[in-house]
């Protein structure tokens, strides 16, 4: 492993991108534990993040932009020289214009030269993004690999790897890859990153997995439902199991994330979306989380305003009748309560809320009421 040592520096540490590496060769095909955390800089940064935040966003990156045209303007000026140099000042982790124009003023070659060096040998997380803001300004094929090993450290380097992977050839496929393998924040930037750019190639997994559920799904749920045309997939010929139950989570999402991203009320497919939706679950395998998931839709179109679902009153009713039926099933009774743990505590709020409120069958003969 490579690690930062300099006269008067910070100390030596563990490159992040060994680490990253490191972590990523445990698990390849799922996200890094934590995202990383924690960090091998971590002691060095608790207390300094906050504190370094400019009152004047519109400066936040300026003095990074200075520290890099002074060491960009001197000939003989090596990169390992920035492995500490940004850890006093603060240091934006999205695409900033003051480090952006810095980066393209100066010469391409140092630029991307400087660049790898920082993502792929500091040990401090303030010059690893200042070397992956350089390399977010270019266009190397080559950087691809780089860019997607530091960008598994997401909730750091999520946006800043999401940017720079766009921005290549081959970067669609690449992105793919890195959504595949980053949850929370990070998958928030990188799925976002899909959507503005590229949906088309990815739209398969965007139907089928791009909400791992996550409270945050909600800020591109709405998103992935547009731009991969939900509307159209839920109504065609390749409907299979993960593209209805990924439906499942997208409805659910929509019907309750207002102040995070697109709602039902502001999709217009809702009505179709939620009929070919319910009628498709009726043919599918009972489980405890299609149980839970068409309940929760239920709950919200029956709890509210129509107008709030996307639907007319008729519509709204419509549906909610097609989904009690569905879930007061034989079938669907048992297979809920032979799975959901009745000592936990989701099965305690559920059974108090969404079950009651809707009447639901399998939960009224648990408490011994009846069947209404």
């Amino acid at each position: 492993m490579s690690a930062t040592t300099e006269p008067g520096s910070l100390g030596s540490r563990t490159a992040l991108f060994d680490h990253a590496l490191r972590l990523h060769r445990q698990d390849p095909d799922r996200p890094l534990p934590r995202d990383g955390a924690p960090y091998p800089d971590d002691e060095l940064h608790r207390q300094q993040e906050l504190s370094r935040e400019p009152k004047d966003r519109r400066v936040d990156g300026a003095d990074v932009a200075a520290i890099l045209e002074a060491h960009l303007g001197k000939a003989g000026a090596v990169p390992r020289e920035l492995a500490d140099a940004f850890h006093d000042v603060s240091v934006p982790i999205h695409h900033n214009e003051h480090i952006a124009a810095a980066a393209l003023r100066a010469d391409r070659q140092r630029v991307r030269r400087t660049g790898r060096w920082l993502v792929r040998h500091s040990g401090d997380r303030c010059s690893v993004t200042v070397g992956l803001a350089l390399l977010a300004t270019d266009w190397a094929e080559e950087d691809i690999p780089l860019i997607q090993t530091i960008g598994l450290l997401s909730n750091r380097f999520g946006p800043l790897a999401a940017e720079a992977l766009r921005r290549r050839t081959g970067g669609d496929q690449a992105l793919l890859w890195l959504a595949q393998r980053v949850a929370g924040w990070g998958r928030v930037y990188v799925v976002e990153e899909l959507c503005r750019h590229g949906a088309f190639d990815a739209r398969p997994w965007l139907l089928r997995h791009a909400c791992d559920g996550d409270f945050v799904d909600g800020y591109f749920a709405g998103k992935v439902a547009t731009v991969a045309y939900l509307h159209e997939a839920i109504v065609g010929t390749d409907v299979d199991d993960e593209l209805l139950d990924h439906t499942g989570r997208l409805l659910k999402i929509m019907a309750d994330c207002g102040g995070m991203g697109m709602t039902l009320e502001h999709y217009p497919p809702a009505p179709v979306v939620l009929a070919a939706h319910v009628a498709h679950l009726g043919r599918q395998a009972p489980t405890v989380d299609r149980y839970v998931d068409a309940a929760t839709i239920a709950d919200h179109l029956a709890d509210r305003n129509a107008q709030r679902s996307g639907c007319t009153s008729e519509q709204r009713d419509d549906l909610v009748r097609q989904y009690l039926a569905v879930l007061d099933r034989q079938e669907w009774c048992d297979a809920v309560r032979a799975d959901l743990a009745e000592n936990s505590s989701f099965f305690t709020w559920f059974a108090g809320a969404v079950a009651a409120r809707l009447h639901l069958r399998a939960f009224a003969e648990l408490s011994g009421g009846d069947d209404q």
